[in-house]
């Protein structure tokens, strides 16, 4: 009957003079028709707006119609498009406003709700005044929703809804009232990494899923861990271990060895020596009875490294563990599992596996590096320092350094800067030879602290080796190389010291090295404050203190550009992983006037928002990168895009393709840098694709950056996974070869070389963790790698960031057993490349002479003379004196165009030279 009804009706002009009636129960009658009618008849019903707003406003009228009043202004003021108007009539609409009706209208108006209270949630949680600004109608119409969403089993929505309104009470309600909580956490803490981008609410919600968790029969300690340490709070991860290995379940004390291996895989050192030092200062043994001091150079340097390091540590603590507790087998059992997971969480154990396996499995081609050396000419010392660069990338870690003692020398014409780069090279070979790497650097190192008689550039690279070698790891080392910084004046010496204890004392936040530091720079030597301001930034990686001032006043004070560069990058460092908690020092930074410290805003921006993909950050670098004065700032702004997306690669070729096609090449080199920062180690087809043109680009440092990136982006990456590998191998070896090819591009092709083939073949760069979790020293190391720009020796960084691609599996004694895993994909998909077998300078291509168009014709020229002069004396018919008369006009003709050639030579000379030169110089 309703639907002939609504068939009937031709206008609603009928029910709208109902409206101006005196009687209630009209009035009613009126809008409970035109509600059904509205779809159709909108267009009339909206002249009479003001009548229904009256009624609505009207507080005689009855409840009930009040609403049916609202809602009706609500329908139609969203098919005028008013949707801020409608959703504050549907507000006034109360029960009426049904969120289950399944309508464009409801659809629209709830993700308008949702999306006003999202806002006003923020405002207030900014202004700290929770809720106060919210409209407990708005906030009636989110709970509904999300009511729904839970009785209806979409938890997930109710989730994400539930974050983005910042309802933890309803998140918590979602998670625990799901068949699946495991599940559901998980997903929660996917979301909030990924899609909450406030840094103070994303610690709110993980502290809530630790709650949840906690409460749980059997919780996920791993899951747990991952979240205690992106809240930095060691106390609770080392509760949870020491829980687990007082266990007499040996299934829960390998749970405690994963965990461990898992957070040694974020790389953040401070947490892990925290977590590790409270393991020791918990209520079970005296630290001294269960494991060798670390912290003592001594110990370190004397440990035998060629036994598995871990096996030594059980052996001796559980020798004095028994001394201690003959009586308590529990206790004894504790003591064991502690020393274990001691050498687990100082990364020692880790390092052990890494350096055996990338030892026994080392696949880089001594042949391409021999080429290498064969095609650079020695007076180039760019393209022969390159060379050395190359050779310590494609070898790091493996402690294969025979190209090294093959070429030695070679390697003896190596002078100043270059020997400094030469020495520091051993630290990327032999990185994480905790053990021997002091003994190893021994040669070249600075006798009693002091310059030692030895050459300074060798002295100051042997300490930049030994934070290479220890890089994130220094315990062992930290105090020789303090001893070293404070021993010195020579400024060469007092670089590498700074670099070296940057790097051995990553994050740690130090105080007492900050000051041995601070006390170089304000020497105001160019060359040592450089390396300082870079290693104050690495020493307090992601602290966000009251440094980072203290520093940006030195950058305004100082005449010298590289510190104020060294500076510039240093205070970047400190606001690592910070996101809006930096936003006043990037402000600050970002509209100096000093171009310099606006580059360093860039790496500020990068890092302060590394991986989160923000919006607000992509903006702002993507505004500096078209529209400042400086070159080095545009650059700078698009190669950070590359740290800011690393975490969804796929989107950095879309967002920079434009900038890749700039007219400016500094913009056409961040663009290629940005690119293989964040799409390195995957092979991205769309990425590649980006940088192939950028790699025959016409200015020469476009290429260089194009064919770095591309080696970054192609890193583990073999023929059949892509066939342009192949090509791009071909391409590096060609622009080696040709003697013609500028120095800039021969060097990115080198170093590429080194990076394609990093760690015998068996590395890759990855940025990201198993868990998703940020890898700091990895970040870090390509933060500073990309200022390689300025100067050469920084390109050694990049070892910080290579992963060894390894599938190694451990028992409860944390050796490797033999094991076996089956895997469906392709072996060539694994495959090596093919090691070169013929030196490609044997068949160097002879390059055509250049032959001047006068020439030739002379040439033809007299060729034809001699042809008719032989002819006409053949016709005379003496044999012998034709014989005589052929050969001496031979000989004529060949003198004729010869002295024709030299003329006509000259002819051009003169004309060439008379064109190019002024008439004077005549």
């Amino acid at each position: 009957m309703a639907a002939a009804a609504a068939t009937m009706v031709s206008s609603a002009g009928g029910l709208l003079a109902m409206l101006n009636e005196s009687h209630p129960q009209l009035k009613y009658h009126a809008l409970s028709n035109l509600i059904s009618f509205v779809d159709q008849f909108w267009p009339e019903i909206s002249t009479s707006v003001p009548i229904i707003e009256s009624l609505y406003e009207d507080e005689e009228f009855g409840q009930h119609q009040r609403q049916l009043a609202a809602l009706l202004v609500s329908k139609v003021f969203y098919y005028l498009g008013e949707l801020n108007d409608s959703l504050s009539y549907a507000l006034g609409a109360g029960p009426l406003f049904d969120v289950s009706e399944d309508s464009d209208y409801i659809h629209t108006l709830l993700s308008k709700a949702i999306d006003e209270y999202v806002s006003l949630r923020s405002k207030a949680a900014e202004s700290s005044n929770e809720a106060a600004m919210v409209d407990p109608r708005l906030e009636a119409i989110v709970e509904r929703m999300l009511d729904k969403c839970i009785m209806d089993g979409k938890y997930q929505q109710a989730m994400g809804i539930a974050i983005e309104c910042r309802r933890l009470d309803k998140l918590e309600e979602a998670i625990t009232r799901s068949d699946n909580v495991h599940g559901t956490l998980a997903y929660s803490i996917n979301v909030s990494h990924s899609f909450v981008y406030r840094r103070e609410y994303r610690q709110e919600v993980l502290r809530l899923l630790v709650k949840v968790y906690e409460k749980l029969p059997s919780p996920d300690y791993l899951s747990i861990c991952q979240c205690l340490m992106f809240l930095d709070e060691p106390g609770g991860v080392a509760n949870i271990l020491e829980r687990l290995l007082r266990s007499e379940n040996k299934e829960d004390a390998l749970l405690a060895f994963q965990i461990a291996f898992d957070l040694v895989e974020n790389e953040h050192q401070a947490f892990l020596l925290n977590v590790r030092d409270r393991l020791s200062a918990l209520k079970s043994l005296p630290s001294e009875s269960v494991q060798p001091d670390y912290s003592d150079p001594a110990t370190a340097q004397n440990e035998n490294s060629t036994a598995p390091e871990d096996v030594q540590m059980t052996d001796e603590s559980s020798a004095v563990t028994k001394s201690v507790h003959e009586a308590d087998p529990k206790e004894v059992m504790y003591a064991e599992r502690l020393t274990k997971i001691k050498g687990i969480l100082s990364g020692e154990t880790s390092i052990q596996l890494t350096l055996q396996f990338l030892f026994s499995y080392n696949k880089s081609d001594l042949l391409i590096l021999k080429t290498i050396k064969q095609s650079v000419e020695m007076r180039n010392s760019v393209c022969h320092s390159a060379t050395i660069y190359a050779n310590a990338i494609m070898h790091a870690g493996t402690t294969v350094d025979t190209f090294l003692r093959d070429n030695l020398d070679w390697l003896s014409r190596a002078t100043n800067w270059a020997k400094f780069s030469a020495t520091a090279g051993l630290g990327v070979i032999h990185r994480g030879h905790l053990q021997q790497g002091r003994s190893l650097m021994a040669p070249y190192l600075p006798q009693g602290g002091a310059g030692g008689g030895g050459s300074p550039y060798s002295e100051g690279g042997a300490l930049y080796a030994l934070g290479l070698i220890h890089a994130n790891h220094g315990e062992g080392i930290k105090q020789f190389l303090r001893d070293s910084l404070r021993g010195t004046n020579v400024e060469v010496i007092q670089h590498g010291a700074c670099l070296g204890l940057g790097l051995a004392a990553l994050g740690t936040a130090d105080e007492e090295i900050y000051d041995d530091i601070k006390t170089v720079l304000y020497t105001d030597s160019a060359v040592a404050g450089e390396a300082a301001g870079i290693s104050m930034g690495l020493l307090m990686v992601g602290t966000a203190s009251e440094k980072a001032s203290e520093m940006l006043a030195y950058a305004h004070e100082t005449q010298h550009e590289k510190i104020i560069r060294g500076l510039a990058l240093g205070i970047a460092l400190t606001v690592y992983g910070r996101e809006e908690e930096a936003d006043t020092l990037i402000e600050q930074m970002t509209r100096d006037q000093d171009p310099i410290l606006r580059y360093g805003g860039m790496y500020a921006l990068a890092l302060a928002y590394r991986g989160t993909a923000n919006n607000k950050a992509i903006r702002q670098l993507l505004h500096f990168a078209v529209s400042d004065v400086s070159d080095d700032v545009r650059r700078t702004a698009v190669l950070a895009l590359g740290f800011v997306l690393y975490s969804e690669p796929e989107q950095t070729p879309r967002i920079v393709s434009l900038l890749s096609e700039s007219y400016n090449p500094h913009v056409r080199y961040g663009a290629a840098l940005a690119v293989g920062i964040s799409c390195a180690g995957t092979g991205l087809s769309e990425a590649i694709s980006l940088l192939e043109p950028l790699t025959s680009d016409v200015v020469d440092f476009v290429r260089q950056g194009a064919l770095v990136a591309m080696a970054m982006v192609m890193v583990q990456t073999n023929e059949a996974s892509d066939s342009r590998v192949g090509t791009f191998r071909r391409q590096l070896e060609k622009i080696i070869l040709d003697k013609h090819e500028d120095t800039m591009s021969k060097m990115g092709a080198i170093l590429a070389s080194g990076i394609l083939d990093a760690g015998g073949r068996n590395v890759t760069i990855r940025l990201l963790s198993k868990t998703k979790h940020d890898k700091v020293t990895a970040v870090v190391g390509l933060a500073v790698f990309s200022q390689f720009w300025y100067w050469y020796p920084l390109i050694y960084f990049v070892s910080l960031s290579f992963s060894p691609t390894a599938f190694i599996g451990l028992n409860y004694d944390l050796k490797v057993p033999k094991f076996e895993f089956l895997s469906h994909a392709k072996p060539s998909l694994f495959e090596y490349p093919k090691p070169t077998t013929v030196p490609t300078t044997t068949s160097a291509v002879k390059l055509p002479t250049a032959v001047l168009s006068t020439s030739a014709k002379a040439k033809a020229r007299a060729k034809k003379e001699a042809e008719q002069k032989a002819n006409a004396e053949k016709s005379t018919g003496a044999e012998s004196s034709a014989a005589a008369n052929t050969g001496k006009g031979k000989s004529s003709s060949e003198k004729d165009g010869e002295a024709m050639q030299v003329r006509f030579v000259k002819l051009s000379l003169i004309l060439w030279l008379y064109l190019y030169y002024p008439f004077e110089t005549f």
